[in-house]
C-alpha cells in the first residue's frame, strides 16, 4: 500500500488562486456589455445637482408654471433659489418634459408663459438642455447661471 501524499504548497496556492480568480474573470464579461443609457433625472436629481454646486433651493411648488398654461403646469416646478454670486433669492421655474420630442414641441410655449411672470423682459433668463428648461426673472449672477447650466446638463443624461 502506498503512503498518502500530502499536497504540495504550490498546488494549494494554485488551487486558491483559481478559486479567487475565476469569479473575477467571469465578472469581466459585464465590462463588455454596453452601459445603460443615462436617463434624465427627476426634480430630486436636478435639485441635488444644484445643491452640490452651491445653489440653495427653497419653497418648491409642483405644478406652478408661472402662468395659466395647463399643459406646462404638468411639467413645472417653481422654487426660490440663491447661492454662489446670486445673493438675493430669485423665483425659478423648471419645466421637466417627458422626452426630447415633448421638449421640442413645448419649448416655445415657455417664452409666452414667461411674459406673465417677468416684469423686465430684458432681464429674463433661461437655460435649457433637453428635456429641461429652467427660466425665471433675472438678472442671474454669472456663477449662479453657470451652476444651473451645469446641473441641468448633468441631470439631463442623454436628453430623453
Amino acid at each position: 500500500m502506498r503512503a498518502r501524499q500530502t499536497p504540495r504548497p504550490i498546488s494549494l496556492l494554485l488551487a486558491l488562486i483559481a478559486v479567487v480568480a475565476l469569479p473575477s474573470i467571469a465578472g469581466c464579461s459585464a465590462l463588455l456589455e454596453s452601459p445603460p443609457i443615462a436617463t434624465p433625472s427627476d426634480f430630486a436629481g436636478i435639485s441635488g445637482y444644484m445643491n452640490s454646486l452651491g445653489i440653495v433651493i427653497e419653497h418648491p411648488v409642483s405644478g406652478d408654471a408661472g402662468c395659466d398654461d395647463q399643459v406646462l403646469r404638468q411639467a413645472a416646478i417653481a422654487f426660490d433659489a440663491h447661492g454662489l454670486d446670486q445673493v438675493t433669492p430669485t423665483r425659478i421655474y423648471v419645466y421637466i418634459f417627458a422626452d426630447r420630442d415633448a421638449f421640442e414641441r413645448r419649448r416655445q410655449t415657455i417664452d409666452a408663459c414667461a411674459r406673465s411672470y417677468v416684469t423686465d423682459p430684458s432681464a429674463f433668463q433661461s437655460v435649457e438642455t433637453s428635456p429641461f428648461v429652467v427660466a425665471g426673472p433675472g438678472p442671474w449672477a454669472p456663477q449662479f447661471k453657470d451652476a444651473i447650466r451645469t446641473a441641468i446638463t448633468k441631470a439631463a443624461g442623454t436628453g430623453g
